[in-house]
């Protein structure tokens, strides 16, 4: 199944404390909304990836505890990007500092881009859908991106400025200086 993708404009503008609220009455939903107003509306991924996710997600967060410079978030998180578009990353991360200069309501979405961003590609996912999705988060100020692909068994790295990098059947990924000394094993998430 994929993504339901509802063009609500010009009918319907929704506000962000229209989306918000849309999000809370819908918990059960994964929505995001792109930066033209789009609703998105993403169904459960099967267990396969959720299984992946869940590695990857617990991976960072224990490396961000031990690290201590920032906070890892899981894919229920909202951000909301500089280009209006509201985003959850199937994993990411957001320095401390960053969060305190900012020090943003904790019930609501994030008003920021994270640092770091991961999307883990689902078997219903689009390649294309994806990787557009991953421009957009360095577009608005991610700083390093990992675009996960188990189907074809490769790593995009997003970078600001860059190319992206492809990487193909990596048995690791290094977090660069964004997230200093954290390596993520591959061999449960990308086989």
């Amino acid at each position: 199944m994929t993504a339901l993708i509802l063009n609500l404009s010009p009918t319907i503008e929704l506000t962000d404390e229209q989306f918000f609220q849309l999000c809370q009455n819908n918990r059960d939903l994964r929505l995001e909304r792109t930066a033209e107003g789009e609703l998105i509306i993403m169904p459960p991924t099967g267990w396969e990836s959720g299984n992946r996710n869940s590695k990857l997600t617990a991976r960072l967060e224990f490396w961000a505890d031990a690290d201590g410079t920032g906070l890892a978030f899981d894919s229920s998180t909202g951000f909301k990007l500089p280009n209006g578009a509201n985003r959850s990353p199937d994993a990411s991360w957001v320095s401390r500092k960053r969060l305190e200069a900012l020090n943003p309501d904790p019930a609501r979405f994030l008003p920021m881009a994270p640092d770091f961003a991961v999307e883990l590609r689902s078997a219903s996912d689009s390649l294309k859908t994806v990787q557009q999705k991953m421009q957009e988060y360095i577009d608005n100020g991610v700083r390093l991106g990992w675009l996960i692909d188990p189907q074809n068994q490769q790593v995009e790295i997003y970078r600001p400025g860059q190319e992206v990098e492809v990487l193909r059947s990596p048995t690791s990924l290094s977090g660069e200086d964004v997230l200093p000394e954290f390596v993520l094993d591959l061999t449960q998430i990308l086989s």
